[in-house]
């Protein structure tokens, strides 16, 4: 009896164990590979499956999401004979789980060293300085090469990133220096550009100002000699309309010499030819004044006289 006990319980704990190995889960974006007596069956996709107890087998299960694999540092060779150090990422999906099994032994490593072995023909057909400012040509040139030699493991390369590149320690203190350098220049041409511009305002405002400022002269000397002209138009018509004689005009002469001698810058003095015989005139008409005193009688010269210090006008 008790032997028949333990037969019944190993025989539920059998069920209980192909029944486990009978239902198989797959959790989505998921893929198992199964074998049935180590030969390549079928892949069971997300959701329940049914498989052979102790006779089907899951040999893989694989993650159909996409991945993100960084690889370490690598030293590459560049045309110019530097060493460089660059690090790289790779965004990769599997789209065929049974290739990406039998296929590769490891696509994980395969795809690492054919990163590694793309990258320094690549980086060996470039100098530094276009190795450092074409990342996007090295990706899409590194990208086609593993897409197309990764396609037959079922695997997608949907992206290479160069993470970092890093020149040795002497050609990145020689890129700072040079950096610098231009830096410095550009800075100096900006300061020469602003001086210059600053300059060429000044001179403008400058000109501006002298041509406002002639403007204004040449006006204000236009003004005071029409002033002038009318000063000398009018003074010239009263005296026309006063028909003065001619010793009222040696009169003016006299009157004006004082004036003209003024100065002691004054060493020559320009006297018009007309004066000599206005000065005739004049000491004509006062020769005639004082015969016409002196005549009526006695005393007459003294009063001549004296009449001819009243009568005559002082001369300044």
């Amino acid at each position: 009896m008790d032997a028949i006990i333990i037969v019944l319980i190993i025989l539920v704990v059998l069920v209980f164990i192909a029944l486990i190995k009978t239902i198989q889960v797959i959790p989505q974006a998921s893929a198992a590979i199964v074998e049935r007596f180590g030969r390549y069956t079928r892949t069971l996709n997300a959701g329940l499956n049914i498989v052979v107890p102790f006779i089907d087998t899951i040999r893989n299960r694989i993650d159909l999401r996409e991945q993100v694999v960084p690889f370490p540092p690598q030293p590459v060779i560049t045309q110019d004979n530097l060493v460089v150090n660059i690090d790289t990422v790779i965004y990769y999906q599997v789209t065929d789980a049974r290739a990406a099994t039998y296929e590769v032994a490891s696509y994980i490593q395969a795809i690492e060293q054919l990163t590694v072995t793309t990258l320094r023909n690549i980086i060996g057909g470039m100098d530094l300085e276009r190795t450092l400012t074409s990342r996007e040509e090295i990706n899409a040139a590194l990208r086609g090469v593993l897409d197309e030699a990764t396609g037959k493991w079922g695997i997608r390369v949907n992206r290479v990133e160069l993470k970092a590149i890093e020149p040795p320690t002497s050609i990145q203190d020689s890129m700072e220096k040079q950096m610098r350098a231009d830096r410095d220049k550009r800075a100096a041409i900006l300061q020469a550009e602003g001086v210059r511009q600053s300059q060429i305002l000044t001179a403008e405002g400058e000109k501006q100002s002298a041509i406002l400022r002639a403007e204004g002269e040449a006006k204000a000397a236009a003004l005071r000699a029409e002033g002038e002209a009318q000063a000398i138009r009018t003074v010239f018509e009263s005296i026309h309309a006063g028909d003065p004689d001619q010793k009222l005009l040696a009169y003016q002469y006299l009157q004006m010499l004082p004036k003209i001698a003024e100065g002691d810058a004054n060493k020559l003095w320009i006297v018009p030819s007309e004066i000599g015989d206005a000065l005739k005139g004049l000491g004509g008409a006062f020769g005639n004044l004082g015969g016409a005193v002196a005549a009526p009688g006695d005393g007459g010269a003294g009063r001549s006289d004296l009449t001819k210090r009243r009568e005559q006008p002082p001369i300044d």
